[in-house]
């Protein structure tokens, strides 16, 4: 996920300060991964810098002064063309799984046990995430939907896997 291009689409609907902006990153993205205050604000520094973004007003108080971003015309442009361009497939075909079955292989340790690890972490995480999308919202169950897809695909992936696992290793030994 792209931060920056986050912040500033949350800035098209109005002049924000950072807490504000943090506040509304973790209200619609940031549930499993909030953003820390200094990300923010290193963020906002960077597209001020790059004129994505400009100092709409300043406030004093007793604490450090506030400013109020507003994003820019440049900005605009920028957020029009981050969402219009498709977002590159992920293909994992450098998978760190993969890589454990072969060494697990290799070295004589048992791959049939580390599968079956796996997918019963899979598994625990399918039911979390199931759990999750039933007392969600809408936004909560179309992410969770979109994780449990991927899960389900690792499952297939890991019990192809499973019963390949004599060929595999013919493979990997000889």
């Amino acid at each position: 996920m792209s931060i920056g291009h986050t912040l500033l689409g949350l800035l098209e609907s109005g002049p924000c300060h950072g807490y504000d902006l943090k506040r509304a990153f973790d209200d619609r993205f940031g549930h499993d991964r909030p953003l820390h205050y200094g990300q923010v604000y290193s963020t906002m520094s960077r597209l001020l810098k790059n004129g994505l973004v400009e100092v709409d007003g300043i406030e004093h108080g007793g604490g450090p002064d506030r400013k109020r971003y507003a994003i820019t015309d440049a900005g605009i442009t920028d957020v029009e063309q981050w969402l219009t361009r498709p977002e590159k497939p992920e293909p994992y075909l450098q998978s760190t799984l993969y890589t454990k079955i072969v060494l697990a292989l290799l070295t004589g340790r048992d791959a049939t046990a580390l599968l079956d690890a796996q997918r019963s972490e899979h598994l625990r995480l399918m039911r979390e995430l199931t759990q999750r999308k039933r007392g969600g919202d809408l936004a909560d169950q179309l992410i969770c939907d979109h994780a449990l897809f991927h899960l389900d695909a690792d499952l297939r992936w890991l019990e192809l896997t499973a019963a390949r696992l004599g060929r595999l290793a013919e493979e990997v030994r000889g």
